[in-house]
Formats: structure tokens, C-alpha cells, sequence
């Protein structure tokens, strides 16, 4: 009986380690199918965007959500799955789980690799023979990380004294960017790098710095900062001669704080792109900044008062003054930007965001619904022509775009006869209609672009970088920061990494003359990088 009684606990004890490995299997399975679906969404919309574009601004916001939702579900499936395979262990006739991943690519080739040995039995664990004869080897990769590793170069310089004249003879000392040359081009270049391009102030990398046993603080830091600030500042007006000789800009800006007597005042990083990849140019790309402390007229005013071509921006009223007939050296040609245009009807047609207000979301606008699409019609037209001369833009544009602008004129004026003035989508409808000639402009001259968004792109580490560092510590700090952030941000649009340039500028910006200069600018810096790869 006791016999029986236990034999039948253990089947039961069995029994249930069995369920809950099948049951952790299957949350294994479930948690892996998530993550998978979650991937390919994430895969499909990233498609999308590269083929159509940005369809929505409530589209970028949902991007990023679906990275952030993907990790999670990644790191849950995980989770899971080991989970059962300590269930399927304890059950022991039940196969674990066994997730389903992606191929790994190969780590690269520039890597250098380490060989570790494991010691090959002396003698053959069957029979004990000692004749063992080597037939191959499987090799196991693991990419590793060696630490930050600091060091102190010495640079000897050694004295000799003539046993004739008696005259004693020393090479020179060697360039250093910063007084008294503590600081190699190297450390320089990353500490300009992370405070300007990854937004980490000056405090918390000499926290970083302490507890890796180098005490550099805030003050030596800073010091540093001013110095290399000034050293650059020659490859800085050469980026600004080149920008503004473009036939064409993009023109935005956005709020900076600025700390002042106590307190913080909204100043202003205006930025101003050159980029005209998307007509087949090979003129090189570049980004220039400017700060102010208010957005008073005259900044851009003053900013491009030598430039005369064509400026894609917003409908701001500061730039006015820049579309005069009287300017010298010539009136600057407006060109307004569809995507601003586009947003103000969106936001009284987004479906998506109405359902997720609920009962008391507004209704949606059927007029702002159609403008969407109508505007939509034109964009998808754009999209056809990246890479095209500005001639084959404006020929196209003037066969296919024109009917298009045309329609949406006349749509546009006979839906707001018929609106009241307090109508929602009368002022989206007012805002461009307004101003239709500068909208207008793209179907005139090939050369314009339909949307500012160069400049936004431009912007966007400024915004993300308020978050970090909170506001500029003085309106000297908004201008430095400008400074660095042109130099940074074009490195990036000639697909330059910034930290890697920086240091060998630093290093060999003194073997340069001034009518040398521009060998070190980031789109020759990169070709001669190329040719010296090449001839290696």
C-alpha cells in the first residue's frame, strides 16, 4: 500500500513538472512569437518610410515606440525562454524551448583577434594512448571590450652641447593645442565631442573621468574647451564662406535657455543647411549655427546678409526683411515649407489621435482630411525626383505638379468661401492662401525643395540635448556651442565620424597654413583618408 501510494505521488510529482514545462514552453513560444511580430512591424514601417517617406508626424512619434516596445519583448522572450529551460530540466522528457533568432553577422574584419587555446588532452580519454594526431580546430568568437585605457606620453627632447663653440642645440617642442600641453589631440577631440555631439556637460565627464582615477575638473576642462574652441575657429569661417555660397539654404531655428543673472532667458540656435544631394550635386553638404538671445529680425537679418539665392523656411515674419527689392546684394527668393503647411491640417484630421481621445475628441475635419491628401498627391510626385538634375525637377514638376497646385488653389479658395471666420481649418486654409506665391515657387525653379525638413534635421540634437544639459551657461556658451555644433554637424552629413576628425585636426592643424586650411575641411579630410586606404 505505502509502495503504491508513493508510486503514485511520483507519477504526480511527474505529471506536474511535465505541465509546467509545456506551460513555460508555451509562454516561451508566445513571448518569442511577440517579439517577432513586434521586429517585422518595426521592419515593415521602417520600410515604408524609406520608400514613401514620412507619411505623418504621428509616424515618427510611432516609431520610436515600436523600438522601445521591441526591446522589452526582446528582453522578455529571453527571459522566458531560459525560464524553460529550467522547467524542462526538472521534467526531464519534455525538449526545451528553443527560440528562433536571427543569423548574426560576422564581427569585422579590422577587429583584431585574440587567440585563446584551451589545452588539448595529452592522451586519449578512450584507451589512454598518447598518440594523438591533431585533425582541425573549431574557433568560437566573442566580442569583447577592453576598457578606457589612459596613458602619459613622454616627448624627450634631448640637449646636446658643441665641443667646439660650446653652443648647446634642442629640438623644438612639440605643437600642443592647449597651453603647457597636458592634453593630447585625442582626449581633446572627445571631450569636445561628447559635451557638443553627445550632450554630456563638462561636470558629468570629470565625474566619469574621477572614478577611472583622473581627476580633471570642470575648470581644467572648460579651459580646454576655449582653447580648442579658438584653435578651430578658422575651419569654422571656412564652413561658413561654403554654406553661404549655395544657391539655395535651409533656414530654421529652435529655443536654447540661457542662463542669465539668476535666472534663464529663451535664446535662440538658428541654423542654416546647405545639401544638394537631392538634385545630384556633389557640392559637399555642411550645417552652420548661430545663436542669439531673442529672435529679433535683425539676427537673420545680419546672419545672411551677404547670401542671395534661395531660402527654404517658414513663414517666421523676421526673415521679411531678406525679400525685399531693395536688399543688397538682391532680394533672397522664399520658399515656403509644405510640411508646416501640411501639419496644421493634419492635426484636425488625425484619426488616430481622435480615437484615442475619446468621447469628447473634436470631430474630424472632412476639408483638413482632404488637403492632407491632396497635399499628399505632390509629395508623392517629390519623391520620384530625389537624385534628378534641377532642370528634369522643374520639367517634371511643370507637367505633373502644376494641374495638382492648381486644383488645390482653386479647391482651397472655394472651401473658404464658405467657411466662417471662426471655422477650425479657416486658419491652416488662410496661413497658406496668404501666401500661395511662396508656396508656389517649386513649379518656377527646380532648385526649391518642397519642405524645410534639412533644417529640422539639423535641429534635432539641440532638442534632444536640452534635456541633458538644461540651458547654455552664458550667451558666450550659446555661441560657442554653435560653433562646435557646425563643425560636428557637418563632419556627420559627409558621413565623417566627428570624434576621429576632430583629433587629427588638432593634431596636424599647425603643420597648416591658412591657404592650407581647407585640406582639413571634413569632405577632403575624408578623400585623402580614402586615397591613403586605397594606396595601403
Amino acid at each position: 500500500m505505502i509502495i503504491a501510494e508513493r508510486a503514485a505521488r511520483l507519477e504526480a510529482e511527474s505529471n506536474a513538472a511535465i505541465a509546467k514545462a509545456e506551460a513555460a514552453n508555451a509562454q516561451a513560444d508566445l513571448s518569442s512569437s511577440e517579439a517577432l511580430i513586434a521586429h517585422l512591424e518595426l521592419a515593415i514601417e521602417k520600410l515604408r518610410r524609406e520608400l514613401y517617406g514620412s507619411r505623418s508626424e504621428r509616424k515618427a512619434r510611432l516609431l520610436e515606440q515600436m523600438e522601445l516596445q521591441l526591446e522589452d519583448l526582446e528582453a522578455a522572450a529571453t527571459e522566458d525562454e531560459l525560464a524553460a529551460e529550467q522547467a524542462a530540466a526538472r521534467a526531464q522528457t519534455i525538449q526545451s524551448f528553443q527560440r528562433k533568432r536571427p543569423s548574426r553577422k560576422p564581427f569585422p574584419d579590422h577587429l583584431p583577434r585574440e587567440r585563446v587555446v584551451i589545452a588539448a588532452p595529452q592522451s586519449c580519454p578512450c584507451c589512454g594512448s598518447l598518440r594523438l594526431s591533431k585533425l582541425g580546430e573549431d574557433v568560437t568568437e566573442t566580442l569583447e571590450v577592453i576598457p578606457r585605457q589612459w596613458k602619459v606620453i613622454q616627448t624627450v627632447r634631448e640637449r646636446f652641447s658643441c665641443r667646439n663653440c660650446e653652443i648647446i642645440t634642442q629640438p623644438p617642442a612639440p605643437f600642443h593645442v592647449t597651453p603647457r600641453g597636458f592634453a593630447g589631440p585625442n582626449l581633446l577631440a572627445m571631450i569636445l565631442f561628447e559635451k557638443f555631439g553627445q550632450h554630456q556637460p563638462l561636470n558629468r565627464q570629470s565625474e566619469r573621468y574621477r572614478r577611472e582615477g583622473i581627476d580633471l575638473g570642470v575648470s581644467t576642462l572648460a579651459d580646454q574647451v576655449g582653447t580648442c574652441t579658438m584653435v578651430l575657429q578658422p575651419l569654422h569661417a571656412l564652413i561658413e564662406a561654403h554654406v553661404l555660397a549655395a544657391e539655395r539654404l535651409h533656414g530654421d531655428d529652435t529655443t536654447v535657455p540661457i542662463l542669465a543673472k539668476g535666472k534663464t532667458v529663451t535664446g535662440h540656435i538658428w541654423t542654416y543647411v546647405r545639401d544638394d544631394r537631392p538634385f545630384g550635386s556633389c557640392a559637399p553638404p555642411a550645417a552652420l549655427y548661430y545663436a542669439s538671445r531673442d529672435r529679433r529680425h535683425e539676427h537673420p537679418l545680419g546672419h545672411l546678409q551677404g547670401f542671395a539665392g534661395i531660402l527654404q523656411a517658414d513663414a517666421y515674419g523676421g526673415y521679411n526683411g531678406l525679400y525685399e527689392p531693395s536688399r543688397s546684394p538682391g532680394p533672397i527668393t522664399s520658399a515656403l515649407c509644405w510640411s508646416h503647411a501640411r501639419c496644421q491640417f493634419f492635426e484636425l484630421a488625425d484619426i488616430a489621435a481622435n480615437a484615442r481621445r475619446g468621447k469628447n475628441a473634436p470631430a474630424i475635419s472632412p476639408i483638413a482630411l482632404e488637403a492632407v491628401k491632396r497635399i499628399d498627391a505632390l509629395f508623392d510626385i517629390e519623391r520620384g525626383l530625389n537624385g534628378l538634375s534641377a532642370d528634369e525637377c522643374l520639367r517634371v514638376r511643370r507637367q505633373q505638379s502644376a494641374p495638382l497646385l492648381a486644383a488645390l488653389e482653386a479647391w482651397l479658395r472655394d472651401e473658404r468661401s464658405r467657411l466662417s471666420r471662426s471655422a477650425s481649418v479657416a486658419k491652416p486654409i488662410d496661413y497658406m492662401l496668404k501666401r500661395w506665391g511662396r508656396f508656389a515657387h517649386f513649379v518656377d525653379d527646380g532648385r526649391i525643395c518642397l519642405t524645410n525638413n534639412a533644417a529640422e534635421r539639423a535641429l534635432r540634437g539641440f532638442a534632444l540635448g536640452r534635456k541633458s544639459w538644461l540651458f547654455a551657461g552664458s550667451e558666450r556658451g550659446a555661441d560657442r556651442a554653435a560653433a562646435m555644433a557646425t563643425l560636428i554637424m557637418t563632419a556627420k552629413l559627409n558621413d565623417v565620424d566627428p570624434q576621429a576628425w576632430l583629433a587629427d585636426v588638432l593634431a596636424r592643424i599647425n603643420d597648416h597654413s591658412s591657404a592650407d586650411l581647407a585640406a582639413l575641411l571634413p569632405w577632403h579630410w575624408a578623400a585623402a583618408r580614402e586615397r591613403r586606404t586605397m594606396a595601403a
